[in-house]
């Protein structure tokens, strides 16, 4: 049941909303919280709700970093021709500030390590954002070498953009073919012949979901990014009227560590991040897309190689029934010789200790992955199993790893409910709204 909607709409405006808001008669919800009152069958009416807070949590490929500081007194050198942080290869420029000793440089949030496979720029830019010292690496147009420490801190601008985050939608995938496939939707070589399914989105959280038309986010529409207020751009690379994405930007120095890092694939290091979006809701057709739940919400199941269509099921079927947080209970590990968890967990958040297993919930992206690999039954979490008909044969298909956190997207949502009702997060109006270039 969708609720009830009432006939006499009133026409609105995000000013009028913030307005409500400053005087405290707002009604702002989590995406969360209405998924639950609909599912409950309460009735919500458009004057039952102001704005829902939004968010997802997930592998977002379509990153960089933009950083410039001081490395050396003026005239050191003249240009760098190659710089590394912590053994991540970053681009020199676009300013070269010639005998400065000052570097500008771009990261992108792909870059892997030279110098370790399982690190990439997302867990260069977690570490930094935790305020870690990096190790920065010079060689200088004249082939001399010199090495510095730095931290953040000490980095007048550090900016995070976004190419292509949040999708409105994404994918299922799972692998048809015989052979295991090395791929960034998975953490290890993808296993073929429909034994195992991974998945991206966080169905009725996500921002573009709960607003689908881009009535309120445009241009210059203020957003949390890793917690960071942030500003929405435009559209991103791979945009499209029927699956748009977001082009952004914030500022590193306000970031939290828990919503971004590094997410090592079969494929070598991705980047996680997190975006909170507010939606103010303006008219009923608004509305009707908010109360739409997981099981109402599209999801396609393609074949890994060929990206082809294989069938279509819903975001319920993923996330309907099942656990959003893993759980740990050491007294349960077997302390295995080697540690399978520890050598798969793709954010590093399980290691092997003394004693057994050790786990780290503030880099845990719960995945799920680690149930599939713990001999012992330590790790626990139901993932649901899949079913649909693929070429006329109808599967059961376990669910074995999620490169989305909703339980991550659920906290970034309830923290920008508070900043909205607080008022240190305002609403405003977008500057201009997103069109589509064909």
């Amino acid at each position: 049941m969708n609720g009830a909607l009432d006939n006499t709409e009133k026409p609105r405006t995000i000013q009028e909303i913030q307005v409500k808001i400053d005087a405290g008669e707002a009604v702002v919800l989590t995406a969360e919280e209405i998924g639950a009152k609909v599912r409950a069958g309460g009735e919500i009416r458009l004057e039952d709700i102001d704005v829902v807070t939004t968010a997802t949590r997930g592998i977002m490929s379509g990153t960089y970093a933009v950083f410039s500081f001081k490395v050396s007194e003026p005239d050191s050198f003249v240009k760098a021709s190659k710089v590394l942080l912590n053994g991540v290869p970053a681009i020199v420029g676009p300013c070269p500030n010639e005998r400065l000793g000052v570097l500008d440089l771009i990261v992108l949030g792909t870059a892997h390590s030279e110098t370790d496979s399982r690190y990439g720029g997302g867990h260069l830019f977690r570490d930094m954002v935790e305020g870690k010292s990096i190790t920065v690496d010079v060689t200088t147009s004249v082939g001399d070498f010199f090495s510095v420490e730095t931290r953040l801190s000490e980095m007048p601008f550090a900016r995070l953009y976004a190419t292509r985050h949040a999708f409105k939608n994404y994918r299922a995938f799972v692998n048809p073919g015989k052979e295991s496939i090395k791929t960034i939707f998975h953490a290890l070589p993808f296993e073929g012949e429909f034994r195992e399914l991974t998945f991206c989105g966080c169905g009725e959280l996500n921002p573009i979901q709960n607003d689908p038309k881009l009535e309120t986010i445009g241009i210059g529409t203020r957003v949390l990014i890793n917690g960071a207020e942030g500003f929405v751009t435009g559209q991103g690379t791979r945009s499209a009227p029927d699956n748009p994405n977001l082009t952004g930007f914030a500022d590193l120095h306000d970031m939290t560590p828990e919503y971004m890092g590094g997410f090592v694939t079969s494929a070598g290091p991705e980047i996680v991040n997190t975006w909170a979006v507010p939606i103010p809701v303006l008219s009923r057709e608004m509305l009707e897309n908010i109360l739409q739940l997981d099981s109402q919400i599209p999801l396609k199941l393609v074949d890994l190689a060929g990206r082809l269509p294989l069938c279509e099921i819903t975001y319920g079927d993923v996330w309907d029934n099942t656990d959003l947080s893993v759980k740990y209970e050491p007294e349960k590990c077997i302390d295995c010789k080697i540690c399978c968890v520890a050598e798969a967990c793709p954010m590093g958040a399980v290691s092997k200790g003394e004693n057994g297993a050790v786990h780290n919930p503030e880099l845990c992206f719960n995945c799920g992955l680690c149930i599939s690999r713990c001999k012992g039954e330590a790790f626990s979490a139901k993932l649901g199993t899949v079913s649909c008909a693929v070429g006329g044969c109808f599967r059961d298909i376990k669910v074995t790893l999620r490169q989305s956190d909703r339980a991550r997207a659920v906290k970034a949502a309830e923290e920008l409910k508070a900043q909205v009702l607080s008022g240190k997060f305002r609403l405003k109006e977008p500057v201009e709204k997103i069109s589509w270039r064909e």
